[in-house]
């Protein structure tokens, strides 16, 4: 599914996942739901339902409706935003409901935290969840839970969580209606010259570059979380667009030829589940520094052990997700621990039969298994 023309991403798409940022949702100057535009998006997916495709939801707009109805200024603490979730949620999930029911389809709200997602069998119970909603016919209009979420352990943007999303249903194409055509070489605003990037085939270092800080305090995502967002994606074999989705009817114009926007090409191998949610995860809970023999070993497919291993930080438990970097600092790759940080502590530097008598126990040869291991740049 990844060889495909642009006009024909939407047609050529069974599971399609579609976030809608808050700025989209909400009229700033009324601070209501933007009735109007919500209804032209309820008829296209109607229209895409009608066609057999999958609609996924990925829905912000609860924080800025609760800042509203509790009359809450200026800028929010973290309690403050939490209430204002719990608030805004109630209003959110209605006016979906509302919406959809005049069309005679069904939702289902789903609210995740992080940990729904980086804790392996979360991950799985919330996919089965999603691919029987599916199966039922009954669209899931998903949030990040703000209010369980703290201020350290949060996606703070809905770009990287519906691109988890994406991955955990084994979506065909992410669509992130925005607030902006697409990427930019650099900020249109304060650079004439900048050039509009419409097909990206693969998210370089000079990509990356491009991206900027969030441009609106409605929004807090910006190019740089949309990028991310596009990283998990396209490693799970799913297309993204980045759209402006301030116009009524934003999906069909999508198939119009001239339409600007920016498309992220799914890779052609992506990886098997387990390497996708790995190479998805934000919870990294520490970094090893291993030497150059090692990282070359690791590029031929190899384990890393121990003998490889210059330095450790971070304290990380067995099981638990770990940066891997050279002596220069420069990122190899990510995977999950079989040793605690104390133990790798002890063990680094030496050679896996001598692990026994260091720790007191055989444990593995590994430290990453190569099956637990993914190898990207940053």
């Amino acid at each position: 599914m990844t060889k495909m023309k642009k006009e024909n991403l939407i047609k050529d798409s069974k599971r399609i996942v579609i976030k809608i940022g808050s700025s989209l949702l909400i009229d700033k100057n009324e601070d209501s739901l933007k009735s109007e535009w919500l209804r032209s998006l309820a008829q296209e997916i109607n229209q895409l339902i009608k066609q057999k495709k999958e609609i996924i939801i990925v829905s912000s707009g609860s924080i800025a409706l609760g800042q509203k109805q509790l009359k809450l200024t200026g800028n929010l603490s973290l309690d403050e935003k939490q209430a204002a979730a719990a608030t805004g949620q109630v209003s959110l999930a209605h006016a979906w409901k509302e919406i959809m029911e005049k069309f005679g389809l069904n939702i289902a709200q789903i609210l995740l935290a992080p940990d729904d997602t980086e804790t392996r069998r979360k991950h799985l119970n919330a996919r089965a969840t999603l691919l029987k909603l599916i199966e039922l016919q009954v669209i899931p209009v998903i949030n990040e839970n703000d209010t369980v979420s703290t201020e350290e352990i949060r996606f703070g943007d809905n770009d990287r969580l519906a691109a988890r999303v994406a991955q955990m249903c084994s979506a065909d194409l992410l669509i992130l209606l925005s607030d902006i055509n697409g990427l930019y070489s650099s900020d249109p605003n304060k650079n004439k010259g900048t050039v509009f990037i419409e097909k990206i085939p693969e998210i370089t270092d000079e990509i990356e570059r491009m991206a900027g800080p969030p441009m609106t305090s409605m929004s807090s995502g910006g190019m740089v979380t949309k990028i991310a967002a596009a990283k998990i994606a396209t490693k799970a074999g799913c297309h993204m667009i980045i759209c402006n989705g301030h116009f009524n009817s934003p999906l069909s114009k999508l198939e119009i030829d001239g339409t600007q926007f920016s498309w992220f090409s799914a890779i052609e191998k992506p990886l098997n589940s387990r390497k996708q949610w790995i190479s998805g995860a934000l919870q990294v809970k520490g970094k090893i520094t291993i030497d150059k023999g090692a990282a070359e070993a690791m590029k031929k497919g190899f384990s890393m052990l121990s003998a490889g291993i210059i330095s450790t930080e971070g304290n990380y438990e067995k099981g638990d997700l770990i940066q891997i970097v050279d002596e220069q600092q420069n990122f190899v790759g990510k995977g999950l621990i079989h040793f605690n940080n104390s133990e790798v502590d002890l063990i680094k530097g030496s050679k896996s039969n001598d692990i026994e008598s260091i720790l007191g126990y055989r444990g593995k040869d590994e430290v990453v298994h190569r099956d637990d291991l993914v190898l990207e740049k940053k």
